[in-house]
């Protein structure tokens, strides 16, 4: 009998979750509030313990064709301008870990994921959400926005926000970390050859952070560079609209005191988008991802800041030990495969939320943590910036 599941959120975790069901032994129903699949957002940086995975379901040729492969991530004082380390990514990176980092943009990842699941027996209902739901041992009733369902399994990928997460865990809203995020896609060929870049390169200062990296295009296919600065500031009224327009003179009175490298290329900037940053604390438990016949994933799960730049990588795992648990479930072992699921990923989530919080503490360091900092990475470079333990192959516990 083949298994009923539900999956509440059609974003990047949503649509690999439904990618990786396995299909001769799911019946998969996706829902998706809006009345078209689409992706907000700007760059996404993949890791090789990513785009590992995307190649195991087929899919790396088609997002090699989107993406780009950087040559190198380099850090710099955002107050000298000095490079503090580097660490190689081009064929290095695939060959010490057997798969690319690439950069691309949030909406191509979507693209690519929702074209392979098109090509599945996934049904996807657009216009529609899951308002609320009621779980005995036996199933799991929807209540939709187009009438009442039955599944065997729920999957919460609705994001930050979750409903389902409120519903099945009822612990507040997320948080507010007290850091907001100015964002910009410039065409590369309209800034100055000296600003132009192939690399990642992230500006560590006082309070602050910024982040760039080449990505293509989703429409006109050429070449951008995605640019993130992190900055502590109080949020504005209406916080959940996360994609806002901002003042540039806000931006330039708090990076005060930055070198003038950095703000020759923000200063080429047209226009800058607004993100009001929220998280949760590190995952504490497996409840935090499933409890009975009702999984989290993502967002969802572990909203985590983004320096560690892994929130759809996560995903994308949480998707993929999801399709493992689910492969060979039946609707009467359905609880137990979530247990094992949730057993497996939550310790590795929690500590990629932590060490994004640690590397937010690390990157905005002031006076004596910050000497360390810098002269720490200028002594071992790569060795620092390297993480075996988070790009290397991914054993399930």
């Amino acid at each position: 009998m083949s298994l009923k599941v539900a999956i509440a959120g059609g974003g990047i975790g949503g649509l690999a979750a439904a990618l990786a069901l396995p299909r001769s032994s799911t019946c998969v129903t996706l829902f998706e509030k809006t009345n078209a699949f689409s992706e907000i957002g700007a760059g996404i940086q993949l890791g090789p313990n990513v785009t590992r995975i995307l190649q195991e379901w087929g899919l790396l040729e088609a997002v090699r064709q989107v993406a780009i492969a950087p040559d190198r991530l380099q850090v710099r004082s955002a107050i000298t301008a000095s490079v503090l380390g580097e660490l190689r990514l081009g064929k290095a990176m695939a060959l010490r870990y057997g798969a690319p980092y690439l950069t691309m943009h949030r909406a191509d990842l979507h693209s690519v994921l929702l074209q392979a699941v098109q090509q599945t027996a996934v049904t996807l209902q657009t216009s529609s959400t899951v308002q609320s739901f009621q779980q005995t041992p036996q199933l799991v009733a929807l209540q939709t926005s187009h009438g009442m369902q039955d599944a065997d399994v729920l999957v919460g990928a609705d994001g930050l926000w979750s409903n389902t997460r409120q519903q099945l865990l009822n612990d507040g809203p997320p948080r507010l970390t007290g850091h907001l995020a100015y964002r910009a896609l410039v065409k590369q060929a309209d800034l100055p050859e000296r600003l132009r870049s192939h690399s990642v390169t992230a500006w560590l200062g006082p309070h602050m952070h910024a982040v760039h990296y080449p990505v293509k295009h989703p429409v006109k296919g050429d070449e951008w560079l995605n640019i993130v600065v992190f900055i502590h500031g109080d949020a504005p009224g209406d916080f959940q609209n996360w994609d806002r327009s901002a003042n540039a003179a806000d931006l330039g009175a708090a990076l005060q005191g930055s070198c003038s490298a950095l703000h020759n290329l923000l200063d080429a900037v047209p226009n800058w988008r607004l993100w009001v940053m929220h998280d949760r604390p590190p995952m504490q438990g497996a409840h935090q991802h499933a409890l009975g016949r009702v999984a989290l994933l993502g967002d969802a799960a572990h909203p985590m800041r983004p320096y560690l730049a892994q929130g759809a990588g996560m995903a994308i795992e949480d998707a993929a030990e999801l399709g493992l648990a689910l492969g060979a479930a039946t609707p009467a072992d359905a609880t137990a495969a979530l247990q094992r699921f949730a057993a497996n990923r939550w310790q590795r989530n929690a500590r990629v939320q932590a060490r994004a919080l640690r590397n937010g503490q690390i990157f905005h360091a002031t006076g004596p943590l910050r000497w360390g900092r810098d002269a720490a990475m200028k002594l071992m470079g790569e060795r620092l910036l390297d993480m075996p333990w988070l790009y290397g192959q991914h054993q399930s516990s």
